[in-house]
């Protein structure tokens, strides 16, 4: 008596046993973590800068590279065509990177239209590259009253959108224009300490996943598609 195929809906000629050899076995890169840090304000005096700033620093002294995007002059969504200056510097930024801060006030519980509108400039694909998949990424926000969390949960949710690896950790600053001296460095507080776990964890993440998140982004569906893709074209030009 013949078995049933226990799984009549797999192609399985595409269908891979996730094997944790090929996470060990990736050759480790030497060069430091490449952190891009995005800030949703463009007040003077912009909070959620400073503290995209505090992290940044933090970042160095953990052996990172950083680079700040400023946001201003950045045009909004269709708003300009994609080879607006800003627009290629900030897309250049997303390749170059290997993990993302993104810091945004909140604003009538929600991100900033700032933060959101340089999200959206970022493509889920250019050509073949994905400039975010597999990427590591911790999410910030200030707050102008309490303590709030819906800007970093929205965040979240595009993190997951954009396909990258959004660490565990936050970092939610209530009342942030008492957190911060005349110098705009942050005071020492149980916010700066949540600061550096954040950044920590952020660094110990990339470390951990720049090397295998090819493998860790490869996916069932993906690869059936595309071979689906090239008999197509395939066909198609035997049937020309």
């Amino acid at each position: 008596m013949n078995t049933p195929d226990p799984l009549p809906a797999v192609a399985p000629e595409h269908f891979q046993v996730p094997d944790p050899a090929r996470l060990a076995s990736a050759v480790r890169s030497t060069h430091p973590p490449r952190i891009l840090l995005l800030y949703g304000s463009l007040r003077e005096r912009s909070f959620s800068r400073l503290l995209a700033e505090e992290a940044a620093r933090l970042l160095q002294a953990m052996g990172a590279e950083t680079r700040i995007f400023n946001p201003a002059g950045l045009p909004l969504p269709d708003g300009a065509p994609d080879t607006h200056p800003k627009v290629q510097e900030l897309r250049s930024l997303a390749q170059w990177c290997e993990g993302m801060v993104w810091s945004s006030p909140e604003r009538h519980g929600a991100m900033t239209g700032v933060m959101k509108a340089q999200i959206d400039w970022i493509p889920l694909s250019a050509g073949a590259v994905r400039p975010t998949q597999g990427k590591t990424l911790a999410v910030m926000q200030v707050c102008g009253g309490s303590q709030s969390f819906n800007a970093v949960n929205q965040m979240r949710v595009l993190g997951r959108w954009m396909r990258m690896i959004t660490i565990p950790n936050q970092s939610s600053v209530a009342k942030a224009f008492q957190e911060f001296g005349p110098d705009d460095r942050m005071k020492p507080s149980s916010y700066h300490d949540r600061l550096v776990d954040v950044m920590e964890e952020l660094v110990k993440f990339t470390w951990l996943t720049r090397d295998v998140s090819p493998y860790l982004v490869d996916r069932y569906s993906e690869r059936k598609e595309s071979a689906e893709e090239l008999a197509s074209r395939v066909n198609l030009t035997r049937s020309v």
